[in-house]
């Protein structure tokens, strides 16, 4: 071992990095000044005197092609850091055999939440006790065969004050608070007054679950806490010993959380961002008035109750590293109303004669305080352009989630609802829409204006009838019937003529093959289907909007069957 290394370290993890530096143990006599060390790299500064001796340089040397004159220069060092060396004393066999637990495993946790700091100093008055108590059920994943939860919890001694709260849900991690009072005489006849506190959680299976040691339906911790008043100045029932100062870089304590929450809503705290630059963190102290939760380790959610509306709430957290060393800091947050903020959503085709689905789209934030769903309203009014009995709908407006209805008539409409939370807050939100009107198709139709009888096909003459109706609101072309009505007297009037149908299959190209000479005059009836949701109940065949072609010029409309005019042949 060399003079000089204090200990010798075997793993390189070991060594504070931060406290490496080199020491010069000797050097040339004509450095310039003492050697600098930099990114792994020795930088010297020298001077040359006449009388150094130096080593002659063969021909190719430093050039190639000359002769060359080589001075060396040395400096010898070493490096020295302080390293994190763990120690062990061992007294007779010790053994340390930890692995992840494989079979149902029940950890809980117990907080104090007030009085905080504790002890508190008497102040002529009751002292409230809030403890929270929290247990997690570890390699297990069958929530459906968890039963409940039952807390326990009893000033220790005395069974007349245990309280039992359970929890019914099919969760792996429940938690509960309790409540007690460190009386005003208790806390006025002493100096210093502790009541102990015992907890119990247990959690309950519906059917036993088997264990390598048999079967089990179910699983307790039991923890105990204390919490206490001081008359005059802080107890202190040890002597507190002068510390030794700590060597090395202090932690960095970091809080991440939101700066504003609503009572009620589950927010989470972190203190998973504070690190140490020349260890590690060991742990972390939360220090958080009037929580519902305790805060516990590196991160854990919590949430504040209605009490603490409108007030602006500090929490701290306070970290250690490895070398002792602590740092704390503080973050607020303010707590507001847990008003829910009400928001319709509105799902469907907005026109007439479509269903249209008004939807509460509330999105409660504080989980404490639901809505009730049984005090949630809609109201929709007609607002211009049709009246409150053109809305039809089945069912009742209130305690729903949505409600489907129809518009009878074009025109502006507003909902309005109303939401309720258990906490006693309320919001209201509405919304003006515009139901569009169904617009009718416009028909229009191609054909020739004049035809032949064809000889060969039984004198009867071919009219090629298409459709290029549109419907300007997109709906869906339902049905087409082709008629045609004839001018029997041949005086160009079709009026008194019966028309005949000649088609109604919705084809929009159909061929008519009229027999007698004269004039046909061809019609073209179009009817909608609505191509968009509806409610059946409130429309009728007569909803359905039709058209017909009467509109189109009626010379487009009138064709003329006329015979092939005879062929002459002369020949000589």
């Amino acid at each position: 071992m060399v003079p000089w290394l204090k200990t010798e370290v075997i793993d390189s993890g070991d060594v504070i990095q931060s406290t490496v530096e080199a020491e010069v143990i000797d050097k040339s006599g004509y450095l310039k000044g003492e050697p600098k060390f930099k990114n792994n790299r020795v930088i010297i500064n020298y001077w040359i005197p006449n009388s150094m001796p130096f080593t002659e340089e063969e021909v190719g040397g430093l050039s190639g092609v000359a002769e060359g004159r080589r001075y060396s220069a040395f400096v010898t060092y070493y490096y020295k850091a302080t390293a994190k060396v763990t120690t062990y004393s061992y007294a007779g066999t010790v053994t340390f055999d930890y692995k992840l637990p494989t079979e149902p495993t029940l950890t809980g946790e117990v907080g104090l939440l007030t009085p905080n700091p504790n002890p508190e100093k008497y102040a002529d008055k009751a002292v409230p006790v809030k403890l929270s108590l929290k247990g997690t059920l570890a390699a297990y994943t069958d929530t459906s065969n968890i039963l409940e939860w039952v807390f326990y919890a009893k000033k220790t001694g005395d069974d007349a004050s245990l309280v039992t709260k359970k929890d019914t849900a099919k969760v792996l991690s429940s938690e509960r608070q309790f409540d007690f009072t460190i009386s005003k005489q208790e806390a006025a006849t002493q100096p210093e007054f502790t009541q102990n506190y015992t907890l119990t959680v247990t959690v309950r299976f519906a059917k036993p679950v088997v264990t390598a040691d048999g079967s089990i339906s179910s699983l307790s911790e039991n923890f105990t806490i204390n919490a206490g008043t001081y008359n005059g100045p802080p107890p202190s029932s040890i002597p507190i010993p002068t510390p030794t100062p700590a060597t090395g870089k202090p932690p960095i304590a970091r809080i991440t959380m939101p700066d504003q929450v609503v009572a009620g809503e589950k927010f989470i705290v972190s203190g998973a961002g504070s690190f140490d630059p020349d260890g590690t963190i060991v742990k972390y102290s939360w220090q958080h008035p009037n929580v519902n939760l305790a805060l516990y380790g590196k991160s854990s959610d919590t949430s504040y109750g209605l009490d603490s509306i409108d007030t602006t709430q500090t929490i701290t957290l306070t970290v250690t590293d490895n070398d002792g060393l602590t740092s704390t800091t503080t973050r607020d947050i303010k707590v507001v109303a847990p008003a829910p903020k009400a928001k319709i959503e509105l799902l469907g085709t907005l026109k007439q004669n479509r269903k249209i689905t008004i939807r509460n789209g509330t999105k409660n934030i504080s989980d404490d305080f639901p809505i009730i769903e049984g005090s949630t309203r809609f109201t929709i009014t007609a607002v211009s352009g049709g009246t409150n009995a053109d809305i039809k709908y089945s069912g009742s407006l209130v305690g729903v989630k949505e409600i489907d209805v129809l518009m009878k008539t074009p025109g502006q409409y507003k909902a309005a609802l109303y939401v309720e939370n258990t906490a006693g807050y309320s919001g209201t939100t509405s919304w003006t829409f515009t139901v569009a009107p169904d617009e009718a198709p416009v028909p229009y139709i191609s054909m020739p204006l004049i035809v032949y009888r064809d000889p060969d096909n039984g004198n009867k003459a071919s009219v090629t009838l298409e459709d290029f109706t549109v419907s300007p609101d997109y709906d869906y072309l339902a049905k087409r019937v082709w008629e045609y009505r004839y001018d029997s007297d041949n005086n160009g009037n079709f009026t008194g003529e019966a028309w005949v149908q000649i088609n109604n299959a919705n084809l929009d190209r159909i061929n008519f093959y009229p027999t007698k000479v004269g004039r046909y005059e061809i019609r073209l009836t179009v009817t909608e289907e609505f191509g968009q949701p509806t409610i059946d109940a409130f429309v009728t065949a007569a909803d359905r909007k039709s058209a017909n072609t009467d509109t189109q010029p009626v010379l487009e409309r009138i064709v003329t069957v006329e015979n092939r005019p005879p062929t002459s042949d002369w020949s000589w």
